[in-house]
């Protein structure tokens, strides 16, 4: 196993202990608005220090990229942890028991490292660049979707960009008459580690964050996908504008979802 990835799976785990914990006693959890519609809690913060600790215990010179602490500097800016604690808190906060810890690892700006951690499922999503991406051990692939017909697609609602929902909305309309069916869930990075394992066919979302998609991003590739931005380019690690699915199915989504986009989602 790849060293960082034992150090990311074991700082996963703990997180996830400390989640589960408090989700079996909902009087302990403790929930603030930092942003409109954007809550934080004392979970997504005791789990961020548990991951901290752990990465910190065995490599103290890294740079670690959270939500909640946002960037932690250190000797080697070379080497960047980007983790959630706890991604989609809103579903904790009102007890819908979809979540998860998501770290990844960045070396000289690319993924190598990915884990995505479901701690009510005990689903263990990990990848390492150029080793394939596995579900508790077994080797993921995507799916074999030739066209939009027949898929399940998911998407997460542009809730903190409200400014882009008449695109929105008109590019689901517009994918929803070609596809079976669509899901949303509430976490960006299950919903890529779900891209991975073939669950759904395909996903776009508008404006996330490093942390909600780094890990995700390379299950997703390492499953043999793709990821792009809305212009089936590169810029999503910028825009946060993310398509994925495998390349047919990526090809497909772009095409109808072209005509839809504002200047502002064209990257």
């Amino acid at each position: 196993m790849h060293p960082m990835l034992n150090i990311a799976v074991r700082a996963a785990r703990k997180a996830g202990n400390v989640i589960a914990k408090h989700y079996e006693i909902p009087d302990s959890v403790e929930a603030t608005q930092k942003g409109s519609n954007d809550f934080v809690t004392n979970v997504d913060r005791e789990a961020e220090r548990q991951i901290i600790d752990v990465i910190r215990k065995s490599y103290p010179q890294h740079t670690i990229i959270s939500e909640e602490s946002g960037e932690l500097l250190d000797e080697d800016q070379d080497v960047q942890w980007v983790i959630d604690p706890l991604d989609s808190t809103t579903n904790y906060i009102k007890r819908l028991p979809h979540f998860c810890v998501s770290i990844a690892v960045r070396i000289k700006g690319r993924t190598e490292v990915a884990v995505v951690y479901d701690p009510m499922r005990n689903e263990l999503f990990s990848a390492v660049r150029g080793q394939g991406a596995q579900l508790n051990g077994y080797r993921l692939r995507g799916c074999s979707a030739r066209d939009l017909d027949g898929t399940i697609l998911a998407t997460g609602f542009p809730f903190k960009l409200k400014q882009h929902a008449t695109p929105y909305i008109n590019i689901v309309g517009k994918l929803f008459t070609q596809c079976a069916d669509f899901r949303r869930t509430g976490s960006a990075a299950l919903e890529l580690a779900y891209v991975a394992a073939g669950r759904v066919d395909g996903y776009f979302e508008i404006g996330l964050k490093p942390w909600d998609f780094a890990a995700g991003e390379l299950l997703v590739r390492e499953a043999g996908s793709l990821v792009t931005d809305f212009s089936g380019g590169h810029g999503y690690m910028l825009s946060g504008n993310i398509v994925a699915g495998n390349p047919r199915v990526v090809k497909a989504m772009l095409a109808n979802m072209r005509d839809e986009l504002s200047e502002a989602l064209k990257r």
